[in-house]
């Protein structure tokens, strides 16, 4: 009996394991549940979690009146059909970054099969023909509230996960301590932190040996990870991207850190949600011009009201940068923007001269990101040649108004992250550009209370500049469609899908002569709605 009973369970362990591949992949991309992320995304897709076939599990109660080795059959062949219905509805799900198998991944793994495990060993000591279906029908549950007892999973490693944390935490800060002739530069702000860390990473190379965070490490684990793996003994210059979700966290990377240079791009709404209010924004992302120390230098936008009406708690040296103030230290004028490039000038304070650069990047928020890293280069000893070379060779970001092509129809891939400020400002891109227009976005997220306002706002703009707009997912997008019907736009040239990976084939359908096709945003898989 116990020997049969241990090969029923075969299938629903096999199914289990592919359920918990998703589940995995649900909770590292809300960040493991810091800040009830996890937690919350149950709480707002219900459905998605526990309308499962699996939720049938209660009919093993059948196996009072069945013989155990029907109800053996019947528990196999039950688990079966969950598996290749779960197989088939996860091939046809849109996963844009699949689960990455990380070694806290792997602990998590290791400690789920563990508490399977265990549960399985005392039912096999407890199993026998009266009993069996109760069996059945625990496993069942287990199975089925299979996203609770990840939730669990993650609180059980959380011991070990910060042992883990701290031994690395301390290797990174010892290897900080030994490197006297290293600099670090913090970047924050609500938006453009990677493009101007890319950006600064590029003109600064002309003269130091820099070590940027990569991608968008941006927590105390990215830095961590990026000092530890990346940060050579050669290195005079580290650049830190830093991000937060509340008030605090900033500080707790320039804690860590320590930056003597700062770089502030722009205080907005993103992660409004989290922070709570737009002063907890504008106090979190001030945390790094505030920690840096009386001989640092911190580089600010003389063009954003909330960084200019702040009243600053710190005497290191500002440098101030803007388009639109001319009341800065270092200015920019005189910008032609095409749909190859950028052309314009920089005025610089105290000097009668203009001098001319030009850069591939599109958009004014990179005029901001070039200004910022050109007055901390002239600061840091660059020769005015040297900054205009630089600025010259910066190459385009991934993800952030790249020009690209798919097939003969031109890209405009500013796919990551958008924002109120960012969508904007792709839009005025997108305008620039010659021949049909067209957008494929699914909306911004994290507003808090005023994601309606914000993204039936974002319609109204598009209304102005697009000739076809796809729209993808249909619940997440209905404030944009509302704008764009408020505007007037025509209802037969508002496309909507659930699946992003539609939008390619539509676009084909819809192009006509020279067509540009803005990508604005590109929401993670837990925001999918197919």
């Amino acid at each position: 009996m116990k020997l049969l009973f241990l090969v029923s369970i075969i299938t629903s362990f096999l199914y289990y394991i592919i359920k918990s591949n998703k589940t995995l992949h649900i909770l590292q991309q809300n960040w493991y549940n810091e800040g009830n992320r996890y937690l919350n995304w149950i709480y707002n897709n219900i459905y998605k979690v526990f309308l499962e076939v699996d939720m049938f599990f209660f009919v093993f109660v059948i196996g009072l009146f069945l013989e155990p080795k029907y109800l053996m059959i019947f528990f196999v062949l039950f688990y079966g059909a969950c598996a290749l219905s779960f197989m088939k509805k996860r091939r046809k799900e849109q996963v844009k970054k699949p689960l990455a198998f990380t070694k806290r991944v792997k602990r998590l793994i290791t400690t789920e099969i563990l508490l399977y495990a265990i549960m399985i060993l005392i039912m096999t000591l407890l199993v026998n023909e009266v009993n069996l279906w109760i069996m059945y029908l625990i496993i069942g549950l287990f199975i089925y509230l299979n996203y609770i007892v990840m939730f669990i999973v993650n609180i059980i490693n959380k011991p070990v996960e910060k042992m883990v944390y701290n031994y690395y935490m301390k290797q990174a800060k010892n290897k900080l301590a030994n490197m006297n002739n290293l600099d670090v530069i913090g970047i924050t702000g609500s938006y453009g932190k990677t493009s101007s860390k890319n950006i600064l990473n590029d003109i600064l190379s002309i003269k130091f040996d820099t070590c940027p965070s990569p991608k968008n490490f941006n927590t105390p684990n990215g830095l961590m990870i990026t000092i530890n793996n990346h940060l050579d003994k050669f290195a005079n210059v580290l650049i830190a991207e830093m991000g937060a979700f509340k008030v605090g966290e900033i500080k707790e990377l320039c804690d860590f850190v320590h930056p003597k240079y700062g770089i502030l791009t722009k205080i907005g709404t993103a992660h409004l949600e989290s922070f709570g209010s737009q002063e907890n924004i504008q106090n979190g992302k001030f945390e790094l011009i505030e920690s840096l120390p009386i001989d640092g230098t911190g580089v600010l936008n003389g063009d954003d009201e909330l960084q200019v009406n702040y009243k600053l708690k710190n005497k290191c040296n500002i440098i101030w940068i803007g388009i639109d103030n001319k009341d800065v230290d270092v200015r920019a004028e005189n910008i032609k923007m095409t749909h190859t490039g950028t052309t314009f000038d920089i005025v610089f304070k105290g000097d009668k001269n203009k001098y001319p650069f030009e850069t591939k990047l599109l958009g004014k928020a990179n005029i901001y990101n070039i200004l910022a890293a050109v007055a901390l280069g002239k600061h840091l000893g660059i020769e005015n040649e040297q900054l205009k070379l630089g600025v010259k060779r910066v190459k385009p970001i991934e993800h952030r108004l790249e020009l690209k092509k798919y097939g003969d129809i031109n890209i405009i891939d500013d796919a990551y992250n958008s924002n109120p400020v960012g969508s904007s400002m792709a839009l005025d891109v997108l305008k620039l550009m010659p021949g049909k227009k067209i957008i494929v976005t699914p909306g911004m997220i994290e507003l808090g209370d005023r994601e309606y306002e914000l993204n039936m706002k974002f319609g109204k703009h598009i209304a102005e500049v697009c000739d076809e707009v796809i729209l993808v997912g249909k619940e997440q997008t209905k404030p944009i469609y509302d704008g764009l019907i408020d505007e007037g736009f025509k209802e037969k040239n508002i496309h909507i899908i659930n699946d992003v990976k539609i939008a390619f084939d539509l676009m084909i359908k819809l192009k006509d002569g020279e067509t540009y096709v803005l990508l604005e945003n590109d929401l993670p898989d837990i925001f999918n709605e197919k």
